[in-house]
């Protein structure tokens, strides 16, 4: 496995690393996979490939220095602040059960799984709250793709597919702002849909975690 170093960049610049690392798998037909975990400054919205923004207050956006990227990947917006965010990118054929999009999600995932167990943070796949299509936030969707801390949501991930190879990417809550959510995606926050490694752990750093998954 390739693993790309930890690093901050803008969100304009993080969702192009992970198009041009897809782009440069595909050019030079990668048999091995990708992994990169990154932050954001400043903090950003990203949404959905498909997704629409009117509900977003560019205004309100500007005021807090928020800067708003679309996803090559699909699903709903999310507020890149408090986080470690990951990128997964291999050829299908790479996955056991590639050509299936949910099974390769819980493959991905497994990945994930591994490493939190080490932190002594045990996860599942989530769903069992069902899909709450009214949410523009990605978080408040409970999905078989995301992972769970105790049926709270931890990590939220998409996909997408291009000429045999994927790209997953996701979030990692390391800690939220309520109130920061709360007014730019205009409905409440649900803390018992989402939980944070500062809720789970609050001993463990960003930098511990990050120390798990680079020394794979």
């Amino acid at each position: 496995m390739k693993i790309i170093p930890y690093e901050i960049k803008t969100g304009f610049e993080n969702m192009q690393i992970d198009s041009d690392l897809l782009e440069e798998s595909i050019a030079e037909q990668c048999k091995e996979p990708i992994f990169r975990l990154y932050g954001w400054s400043p903090a950003c919205v990203s949404l959905g490939r498909n997704q629409k923004d009117d509900f977003l207050d560019y205004d309100f956006l500007e005021s807090e220095n928020i800067d708003v990227v679309r996803r090559l990947t699909g699903g709903r917006a999310l507020l890149h602040d408090d986080e470690i965010t990951y990128s997964f990118i291999c050829p299908v054929s790479y996955l056991e059960h590639g050509e299936n999009v949910t099974q390769s999600y819980m493959e991905i995932s497994q990945f994930l799984i591994e490493k939190f167990k080490k932190l002594g943070v045990d996860l599942n796949f989530g769903g069992e709250n069902g899909v709450h299509t009214k949410f523009d936030y990605c978080m408040l969707i409970s999905t078989g793709a995301d992972l769970c801390y105790q049926g709270k949501k931890l990590i939220g991930s998409a996909q997408c597919r291009k000429q045999g190879y994927i790209l997953q990417h996701g979030s990692i809550l390391f800690d939220y702002n309520i109130e920061l959510l709360e007014k730019i995606f205009d409905e409440k926050v649900d803390t018992s849909y989402i939980t944070s490694i500062r809720q789970i752990r609050s001993d463990l750093s960003k930098e511990d975690i990050i120390n798990v998954f680079m020394n794979c």
